[in-house]
């Protein structure tokens, strides 16, 4: 046999064993509380029409995406994401429904990344989405369930850091800034390569009181303070507005308990498009990624004929699982008790395989092991 077969290719790995049960353990722990807040569970398939993912919709470029074509030449892809997937199920099977939607999904998602740096092109992902609610309780709900989940599954340390593209978007609006060069700072900015937005600024030709404030923005993080600060930086009512939001937003998750996980960081921009009010993300050391990303996507249902706001979070749970390592959490994952018996002796067999019923029924796990003559 070709040896190469037995290895995985790059970027993708097996789990098994011990590894695999604190893998399902947690899932379970997170399924379990998601559920308690009255998320439903949905899959969708594992591919989709290329068009689900494409630059339009907002998500990653298509270059990174695993694209084939079916028989009938249509060209698909691995979903690289759940939530455009999301967006076209809520508005295929619950057009006409006016309240708002709780789902909740689990399964894998594929990045053909070629700039992997120890990341994973196959991960797990587990997320909740709330669909048809534009309410600041309902960013306030999903924040907290992203401080209770990684509570739950056995995180102590973690912050979720919390932005706002309006705010962003009002003053690339108020610097005249086009849609190009809008695109281009922001990439820059959510990259926190800083050097390259000044340059980029100074390139385009941005006046110099805007090109200083564009600047600031990645400054204004960490505490309520910022956004008061932030406030002064502006004068156009779309980032006023922004701000005015996170203020109730920190309101909220104060009701909630959580507000002591929380920062805000309005230099935080996301690589998917299609957000468009608040966004978080959640970090922990001993994993360089945020495990949890998130925020309001208000404009994408209707590109799929559902004008509905939404709001969601996806958990990388393979990130997750390392971080839950490096900090040394407990993960019990039960343990499966042996019988023995002798191969070829009926009645020794026999009386193993009662004992071995029995134990299962009273929910143990159990395997039959053939004794060496």
């Amino acid at each position: 046999m070709n040896q190469r077969l037995l290895h995985t290719p790059e970027g993708v790995r097996d789990i098994y064993g011990k590894e695999y049960a604190r893998k399902l353990e947690v899932e379970n722990r997170l399924h379990s509380l998601i559920a308690s807040y009255g998320y439903e569970d949905i899959q969708t398939p594992t591919f989709e029409y290329f068009d689900v993912f494409s630059k339009e919709i907002g998500t990653i470029p298509s270059k990174e995406l695993y694209k084939f074509f079916d028989k009938e030449g249509n060209t698909l892809a691995l979903r690289p994401d759940f939530t455009p997937s999301m967006a076209r199920c809520a508005a295929k099977y619950f057009m006409e429904e006016t309240h708002p939607i709780r789902f909740t999904y689990k399964g894998n998602t594929y990045v053909n990344t070629s700039n992997l740096q120890g990341k994973l092109k196959e991960v797990t992902q587990m997320g909740a989405e709330l669909i048809g609610d534009a309410s600041v309780e309902a960013d306030g709900e999903m924040i907290a369930l992203v401080v209770e989940s990684l509570k739950k599954a056995g995180l102590q340390e973690f912050q979720v850091s919390i932005g706002q593209v309006e705010y962003f978007k009002g003053l690339c609006q108020e610097a005249g800034l086009d849609e190009e060069t809008e695109m281009d700072l922001r990439a820059c900015i959510s990259g926190k390569n800083f050097f390259a937005a000044a340059e980029l600024l100074k390139e385009r030709n941005v006046s110099d009181p805007y090109r200083e404030t564009l600047l600031k923005v990645a400054d204004l993080f960490n505490s309520m303070t910022s956004l008061n600060d932030a406030k002064k930086l502006v004068h156009n009512e779309r980032s006023l507005a922004a701000i005015e939001r996170l203020e109730k937003l920190d309101e909220v998750l104060r009701l909630y308990g959580v507000a002591d996980y929380v920062s805000y960081d309005l230099g935080m921009l996301s690589k998917y498009n299609y957000y468009t009010g608040v966004i978080f993300k959640a970090y922990t050391y001993g994993v360089g990624n945020a495990i949890i990303t998130g925020g309001r996507y208000n404009t994408l249902l209707a590109r799929f004929g559902k004008d509905a706001p939404a709001v969601g979070f996806a958990i990388v749970i393979d990130d997750l699982m390392e971080a839950l390592a490096r900090q040394k959490a407990q993960i019990p994952t039960g343990e499966t008790l042996q019988v023995e018996y002798t191969p070829g002796n009926a009645s020794v067999f026999a009386s193993a395989l009662s004992k071995a019923m029995e134990l299962r029924a009273q929910g143990k796990c159990v395997s039959l092991i053939a004794k060496e003559n």
